[in-house]
């Protein structure tokens, strides 16, 4: 019961892609290869997240007009730390 030659990898993937179809496995690559990118594309994102984005930007806890305004999906919170 060694390890597996050339041969029954073949023949493994002969009947996997007779049972699913090439089509099949095409669309299971390409959502597998999204799926990744968006995992790196993610985690770059988090990484320049922690870095201030803008200068100007208000400080945690204040809320401003413009941005109630502007959005009204939004729902603004004041943050209060625990003392």
């Amino acid at each position: 019961m060694g390890s597996f030659s050339i041969w029954h990898w073949l023949i493994v993937l002969l009947i996997v892609v007779l049972v699913f179809g090439t089509k099949k496995l095409k669309n299971i690559g390409n959502d597998l290869g999204g799926a990744v990118k968006g995992f790196k594309d993610g985690m770059k994102e988090g990484n320049n997240s922690e870095a201030p984005a803008d200068a100007s930007a208000a400080p945690a806890g204040q809320v401003t007009a413009n941005s109630t305004a502007a959005d009204k999906t939004t729902i603004d919170v004041e943050a209060k730390q625990k003392s």
